[in-house]
């Protein structure tokens, strides 16, 4: 199969696809690697990272620097003993550039349907005005309205309308056109902790994929986590003296007073950084590509932070138009 390298072929049973990529909150990600550390799971293929990534810049660790290596996107296999249901996890720690995600999808379908597989599961997050010490609730997005009847049962909430940005929205709509149907799994995390990995997010849709499933797997680990990072966003909050959530919702004022120190004190996924590099590289040659730039910038807060560079792309145009 073109653009794949299969290291073996497993025999599998009415298999799920459960991909991910990184995003918000690290959402997905965290959830899927989890999911490929705890059971186990056997990599069995890779896709060829040079067909749909490039090299955006280099890493500078201890003053030295060097070029960075492509993203990895890989094919585990997990053989369910206990239920009808065995499954394949696809994981990246990239999102290709936009304009190749359909070649990309659909490589990743066809080992799907090769392997005949029942349904694509995917994570995501759902940025909402809760607080951090909020248990989050569950949202899902189905492809077909059967589906969607089906995780109503488990009383999750349904997204009616809105947007799935990025790879772990996308494929399943690209899956849907090629006739095979799947549902998106959302946990909640605060507005104002969208750049801070969040394991109780990536918790609450594996429980929600193994009461779907009848999968089991130990979730104590990501307890562990949410519970660490939730007392250093408390450290946060006493430092900006914004009190606690005993005194009451946080408002929007405090709420972007926390987006404006989390924006200096943390830092944004390695994918998404160069993701925005290669946006920047783009653009200095096209400058139509400023607009997915922007729309980058402002999902993930971080305009301020870029905004000379951007401004820079204009004025270099306008210096070679005249």
């Amino acid at each position: 199969m073109e653009g794949i390298k299969i290291i073996k072929r497993p025999r599998l049973k009415k298999p799920y696809l459960i991909v991910a990529w990184p995003g918000m909150g690290e959402v997905a990600f965290r959830a899927a690697t989890y999911l490929v550390e705890k059971l186990n799971a056997e990599e069995f293929a890779s896709l060829n990272a040079e067909d749909f990534f490039y090299l955006a810049g280099s890493m500078v660790k201890d003053g030295l620097l060097s070029a960075s290596d492509l993203p990895e996107s890989k094919f585990y296999f997990w053989k369910n003993r206990k239920g009808k249901n065995d499954l394949i996890i696809f994981l990246s720690n990239a999102q290709p550039d936009l304009a190749r995600a359909e070649g990309y999808s659909k490589i990743i379908i066809q080992v799907a349907k090769s392997f005949k597989v029942d349904k694509v599961v995917s994570f995501a997050s759902m940025p909402q005005g809760i607080d951090h010490t909020q248990d989050p609730r569950l949202w899902f997005a189905a492809t077909s309205q059967d589906l969607s009847n089906t995780l109503k049962k488990f009383n999750f909430k349904s997204l009616r309308e809105g947007l799935i940005s990025g790879m772990n929205g996308l494929f399943l709509g690209i899956a849907k056109r090629e006739g095979i149907d799947g549902f998106c799994l959302l946990g909640e995390i605060p507005l104002y902790t969208i750049q801070i990995e969040n394991p109780k997010a990536s918790r609450a849709v594996l429980e929600a994929l193994f009461a779907i499933t009848g999968i089991q797997v130990d979730l104590s680990g990501l307890f562990i986590q949410a519970q660490a990072m939730e007392d250093e966003i408390n450290k946060l909050l006493d430092y900006l003296k914004l009190g606690s959530a005993a005194n009451g919702p946080i408002g929007e004022e405090d709420i972007e007073k926390i987006k404006k120190t989390l924006n200096q004190l943390t830092k944004l996924p390695v994918s998404v950084k160069e993701r925005i590099e290669q946006f920047f590289s783009q653009a200095k040659t096209d400058v139509s590509k400023a607009r997915e730039l922007k729309v980058e910038l402002d999902k993930w807060n971080v305009y301020k932070e870029y905004e000379d560079r951007f401004l820079d792309l204009f004025k270099k145009t306008g210096e070679k138009n005249n």
